[in-house]
């Protein structure tokens, strides 16, 4: 029988000041290692291996040796805050939101219903993404990233096109969503999601800078309406994950108002750029949008997750989701945030940006973009300055894809997926490979903080030593 006083289970064998300041240290040391690039990724010995597969510990080991095993873990993972990892359009681990994260941890609000402070932190943090981006929100959540959010979004549209869809279902009622032919697949997972059908995702064709064509955008709607199909939205992409291009926003806008179709852009990637002046013209529009993702953990740097889902209309995300159930009780006058969100258990990842914009200030946030931008323009005239690299257009945004096309190869989509593979192995940059108009090529994706000049050069250099090397063997 367990007495007054009695140490609670799951009580740490070390005093708690110690565990912290150890996984205090090993934050640091990870930081610091993230300062520059390392000359390689280590690899997971068998040591290691033998120790992943373990079978369930019944017993405990010391807490501190524990915390030391998963440093060597985490240390030997691929971690996409180091400056030379180009593979992805990745989160780079803002400290601040680092710190945030273990704070927003320690206390664990559910952001499900009215959480206090809490809450209304998100409500500001919500206003501030769209300040940030010229978006005149009026409603919004932060989701686990731009797949959740487009669903989000969607879900929306649909019971705005066509309302009572949400209670009666789609029936025989056919309807369909329209995007650009390189738009994200989280579009078409939403549509099957939704009931609306995959083969009713209308692919738009692109024009020569990869942009949705809004002719045939327009045709591709008008077809539907005579034929009794309904539009559910226009999905424009403010920065595709394949090159970065960015839809013709305000045309498809003043396209979907004719037509009384709801636009929602996927801004996942790009919409953070909408924050500089300078690029106003290529996102001209996107405060007309009914609907914008943006994903704080791509390219405002935070850790995941931290995306976010805005609307014009707060209604259209309480008509599409909430519900009145007895064990959620409306003890406040504003909804509860399951509400307006697909999600009921909600971790509090407003406080990472809020933290971070408290922090730094948004100009630090331009600043950042802004170099990264350049790093892109510095890539990109690197392609051009060697005869055995191939390139395309110079970026819109900050993705740079190119190829290496030594002279004599035969074929050189082998050869860069093998570059690829190299590279990745070898592990002094990390880059993934992607087909673009069926060819393969290197897709370098600039969106860290921690980069430098010295990175985006010395990426050209190792994928030229390392595809020379290849062709000659």
């Amino acid at each position: 029988m367990s007495t007054v006083g009695d140490a609670p289970e799951l009580s740490l064998d070390a005093p708690r000041d110690e565990v912290l300041a150890r996984a205090a240290a090993l934050i640091g040391e990870a930081w610091s290692s993230f300062d520059r690039a390392r000359p390689g990724q280590p690899v997971v010995d068998e040591e290691l291996r033998s120790m992943l597969r373990e079978p369930l510990p019944d017993a405990p080991e010391p807490v501190t040796q524990a915390l030391e095993e998963a440093a060597l873990i985490l240390d030997e993972s691929i971690a996409q805050p180091r400056p030379r990892y180009f593979a992805f359009v990745g989160s780079s681990g803002l400290p601040i939101g680092v710190v945030a994260d273990a704070l927003a941890s320690c206390f664990d609000a559910n952001l499900a219903v009215y959480a206090g402070a809490a809450s209304d932190i998100e409500e500001q943090a919500v206003r501030w993404v769209g300040e940030l981006i010229g978006y005149p929100v009026s409603g919004g959540a932060f989701t686990s990233g731009g797949t959740v959010s487009n669903l989000t979004a969607l879900a929306a549209a649909r019971e705005h096109s066509m309302p009572g869809t949400r209670s009666r279902g789609m029936r025989d009622r056919l309807a369909a969503v329209y995007c650009s032919e390189e738009a994200h697949y989280s579009v078409m997972r939403a549509v099957e999601l939704l009931g609306i059908g995959a083969a009713n995702v209308r692919a738009i064709a692109l024009d020569d800078r990869r942009r949705m064509q809004t002719d045939a955008l327009a045709a591709a709607i008008d077809r539907d309406l005579a034929d009794g199909i309904t539009p559910v939205a226009v999905v424009a992409t403010a920065g595709t994950t394949l090159t970065g291009a960015i839809d013709p926003i305000a045309e498809i806008g003043e396209l979907c108002r004719e037509r009384g179709v709801w636009m929602h852009v996927d801004g996942a990637y790009g919409a953070a750029a909408a924050a500089l002046p300078e690029l106003s013209d290529v996102f001209a529009g996107l405060a007309d949008a009914d609907s914008v993702s943006l994903d704080a953990h791509k390219w405002l740097y935070l850790p995941k997750a931290c995306g976010v889902i805005l609307v014009r209309r707060r209604a259209d995300l309480h008509d599409s989701f909430a519900h009145e159930e007895n064990y959620l009780p409306h003890e406040q006058a504003e909804p509860h945030a399951v509400d307006v969100t697909l999600e009921y258990s909600r971790p509090f990842r407003a406080l990472k940006l809020w933290l971070a914009f408290r922090a730094h200030g948004a100009e630090a946030f331009r600043r950042a973009l802004r170099r990264n931008l350049r790093q892109a323009q510095l890539l990109h005239e690197q392609i051009g300055r060697h005869d055995d690299l191939e390139g395309l257009a110079a970026p819109e945004l900050s993705i740079v894809p190119f190829r290496h096309v030594p002279a004599g190869i035969g074929d050189a989509d082998a050869h860069n997926l093998h570059l690829a593979q190299e590279l990745q192995r070898d592990a002094r940059v990390y880059v993934a490979p992607a087909v673009i108009d069926g060819k393969v090529y290197l897709r370098p994706c600039i969106v860290n903080f921690r980069t430098s000049d010295e990175d985006v050069i010395a990426m050209v250099e190792i994928a030229r030593e390392v595809g020379n090397r290849l062709a000659a063997g």
